[in-house]
């Protein structure tokens, strides 16, 4: 399955390379494929019916330290693929903020469970991905995506999964690349599956009400996630119209 994404994604860069100069003055980006979109994006609503959503509903259940605490531990994880990012940025502060994060979170919060590193007064930082990065050097998205189970996507943010898969995410590095005693493949897919529950836990009430109020889905689900993804280049702080501060790409993610 990982084997055939990487394929899919390999493919995906010699788009990127071609039309990525062209759509990066253009202000609205091209649905390229938006008949195969709307058949993913259907297949992916049907799988959340059935499995995301009633999961996330068990998740909600859980003691609210428990959630807390897992949310923390993943957005600790998050660093080790913001921090290289801030750095390709030229954000050398919020690199030094995030690598303090880390190394306090992970040793005396615990692998991340808590969030000493607040208190301590190196705050929560907006993540960053090698797409945003990408997008930061001034590179176009290319063409809106959706990819199953993953969700929306564009052709620049998909080379950007790319690029964490093929060494900038040093978690994916220790887990599916190198195995060790200590961790294995299958710690990197459960933290992804339990980062993408928790994304939709945190909004299970704004996609319901979204869902019930759209006339189109679809196009405002593609709407928003466009809306998000220019927001986080250009590190504004209002945030899009719904939703709160969880990653659309969380699910890459």
């Amino acid at each position: 399955m990982i084997k055939l994404f990487k394929i899919i994604i390999s493919v995906l860069i010699i788009q990127f390379l071609v039309v990525s100069s062209s759509y990066s003055q253009e202000k609205n980006v091209k649905d390229c494929f938006e008949k195969i979109n709307r058949a993913t994006f259907a297949f992916n609503m049907a799988l959340d019916k059935i499995l995301f959503r009633p999961v996330a509903l068990g998740y909600r259940k859980l003691p609210s330290p428990i959630r807390t605490g897992t949310s923390n531990a993943l957005n600790n994880l998050s660093n080790l693929v913001t921090i290289p990012n801030n750095i390709l940025q030229g954000d050398l502060k919020a690199a030094g903020n995030n690598t303090i994060r880390l190394i306090v979170n992970t040793t005396i919060g615990i692998v991340g469970i808590f969030d000493p590193a607040n208190a301590l007064g190196f705050e929560k930082l907006e993540k960053e991905d090698f797409g945003q990065t990408f997008g930061a050097m001034g590179i176009g998205e290319g063409c809106y995506l959706v990819l199953p189970v993953i969700g929306p996507s564009t052709v620049r943010d998909a080379v950007g999964s790319l690029v964490s898969m093929s060494g900038g995410d040093a978690w994916y590095n220790v887990t599916v690349k190198n195995d060790t005693q200590y961790f294995t493949e299958s710690d990197y897919y459960y933290s992804k599956l339990t980062e993408g529950v928790d994304f939709r836990a945190k909004n299970l009430e704004s996609f319901d009400s979204l869902e019930k109020t759209s006339v189109d889905f679809y196009a405002t689900v593609r709407s928003l996630y466009l809306q998000d993804r220019e927001r986080k280049i250009k590190n504004l702080k209002v945030k899009t119209d719904t939703l709160d501060d969880s990653d659309w790409d969380s699910l890459d993610k």
